[in-house]
């Protein structure tokens, strides 16, 4: 568990996995490496602390999570970068 990150697509109506409406990661912290960090991507690309996966394991958010691997995430941060970078 320790050093694992977990990514997630985040999937609204008519988005997939590989177009998602945004991303969000479950990392471990703490001094035994077992406490959950949830965050999200930011449009100014910083990972910020979100609820998104909390509340997607309770059933209380509108969007579906789907779980994708760090090179798929980082294809994703990638593409954002241009996009975002264009309309500054």
């Amino acid at each position: 568990m320790a050093g694992d990150v977990t990514y997630y697509a985040i999937v609204g109506t008519g988005r997939t996995a590989m177009a998602p409406s945004g991303l969000a990661r479950r990392r471990y912290a703490g001094p035994d490496g077992k406490v959950p960090v949830d965050e999200a991507l930011r449009r100014e690309l910083a990972w910020e602390p979100d609820s998104a996966i909390v509340e997607w394991e309770n059933g209380d958010v509108g969007a579906d999570l789907v779980e994708i691997s760090q090179a798929a995430a980082a294809r994703l941060v990638a593409g954002w970068r241009v996009l975002w970078d264009d309309e500054r």
